[in-house]
């Protein structure tokens, strides 16, 4: 995300040092205020260089409003490694906040823009990787066709890493599975996704259409990483059918481990995929029901923009009608 003041004309001014910690709340704002987006692009790069290379800025220039940032607030925020940096516990808390209040101002701008004309501004919209090739193309052309000047920040994620965004004001809202239950969030469900046994083409169990999921017991799993929605659902459903499953091998994306599967190094329980791979055969899951349910969710009490808005009420008229989801319903 891109905030006001990002780029080359962010001026580091100057103003009290460390003896400056008596002063008003909002003669902090106004002294640290030209440094938080330089000092959110190195927290997230953990790199001077990268960090000036995004923002447009020389190194040295960035450098030095490092260093007075840290004098103003008498605080180490970074712990130098040569060109590296890592953020100490207390640049790691900053960083947290820092990106809440830049979220915060980038609303801001967006609302301000819509208020002067409605019919324009941008949906920050997350989604799971399954929905990347078909699914949410399909909406956002729907959507579009009554909305044409809506812009649209997309980002593909899992459920835990989309969540943290909104939170930290990234995202306006995501479609995600499992749905979440937070006391900060508001959520939807709308429609649920069959999940396969992916088996190796010459698998004991290829020429099958429906299997048991303890009939897999002694295989090896492909699955995502731990933190993955997925991954959980996974060992969940083994956990029903009676058994802990032996993972093999760890991704980050339902493809890759499709990829795998076919290379005969394991099963996996998948959604549907978009276009079928050569090597892999999907088998109905018979019993525990794999379905997962997929929900939208966004931030509480958060005003929208009319786009958001209006995006909100375009998904949430689509309940049990998202293309390309694989519902359970389905063949």
């Amino acid at each position: 995300m891109s905030y006001p003041g990002n780029g080359k004309d962010i001026q580091v001014t100057s103003g009290p040092g460390p003896g400056s910690g008596e002063l008003p709340a909002e003669e902090w704002a106004a002294l640290l205020s030209p440094r938080l987006a330089q000092f959110a692009a190195v927290a997230r790069h953990e790199h001077i260089t990268q960090a000036a290379r995004d923002l447009g800025v020389p190194q040295s220039t960035l450098s030095r409003a490092m260093a007075r940032l840290e004098a103003d607030l008498g605080v180490a925020l970074l712990a130098r490694h040569g060109r590296n940096v890592s953020l100490t516990p207390a640049g790691r808390a900053f960083a947290r906040s820092v990106e809440r209040s830049l979220g915060e101002i980038g609303r801001a701008a967006e609302a301000v823009r819509a208020d002067a004309d409605p019919a324009a501004g941008k949906v920050a919209f997350g989604f799971l990787h399954t929905m990347g090739p078909e699914t949410v193309p399909a909406l956002i052309r729907e959507f579009r066709e009554d909305h044409p000047r809506v812009r649209f920040a997309l980002v593909q994620s899992y459920g835990e890493d989309m969540i943290e965004r909104m939170r930290l004001g990234e995202l306006d809202l995501c479609l995600t599975s499992p749905i979440p239950e937070a006391p900060d969030l508001v959520t939807r469900r709308l429609d649920e996704q069959r999940l396969f046994l992916v088996v190796p083409a010459g698998h004991r169990l290829a020429d099958r259409k429906r299997v048991r999921l303890a009939e897999a017991a002694d295989e090896p799993f492909v699955t995502l990483e731990p933190g993955y929605g997925l991954r959980k659902l996974t060992d969940v459903l083994c956990a029903r059918a009676g058994f802990i499953p032996k993972i093999a091998f760890e991704g980050e994306e339902p493809e890759t481990l499709r990829g795998l599967v076919a290379a005969g190094l394991g099963v996996a329980l998948l959604p549907p995929p978009m276009v079928p791979r050569p090597g892999a055969r999907d088998l109905a899951v018979t019993a525990p029901r794999a379905v997962r349910e997929i929900g939208v969710a966004w931030l509480a009490g958060h005003p929208d923009t009319r786009p958001v808005a209006d995006f909100k009420r375009f998904l949430l008229g689509r309940r049990g009608r998202f293309a390309g989801t694989g519902r359970a319903a389905a063949g």
